[in-house]
């Protein structure tokens, strides 16, 4: 899913924990499902905004140190990245979606063996 067309909530949201957790049967492992798909998102998120900022950057490098230089596109770039809703959100989201892929493999190897 595409974080930037995500419909998830900018503010938090209380869940019902034990309708989160009837898929995996384990709350702890449904939140390190959420959790890693959260940090597949921040590394998407961060990659993204890292290139349009070197745009910037080389501009910047061009000028002198001294001198401030305020870019309004670089600030409106900004700006959108911290209105997006946070990774966690957008994660819990796309789980309660049914959105998110997973295998445990520890449990597959003891269902192989049965």
């Amino acid at each position: 899913m595409d974080y930037k067309k995500s419909k998830a909530p900018s503010s938090t949201v209380s869940r019902d924990m034990s309708k989160m957790w009837k898929e995996t049967g384990n709350v702890y492992e449904t939140v390190m499902i959420i959790a890693k798909r959260a940090n597949q998102i921040s590394a998407e998120m961060k990659h993204d905004l890292d290139k349009k900022l070197s745009e910037f950057s080389a501009i910047n490098d061009r000028d002198n140190l001294e001198e401030v230089f305020e870019n309004r596109e670089q600030i409106e770039v900004s700006r959108y990245y911290e209105k997006l809703p946070k990774v966690t959100l957008i994660a819990t989201k796309e789980y309660e979606e049914g959105e998110i892929f997973w295998k445990h493999p520890v449990k597959k190897e003891i269902a192989e063996d049965i």
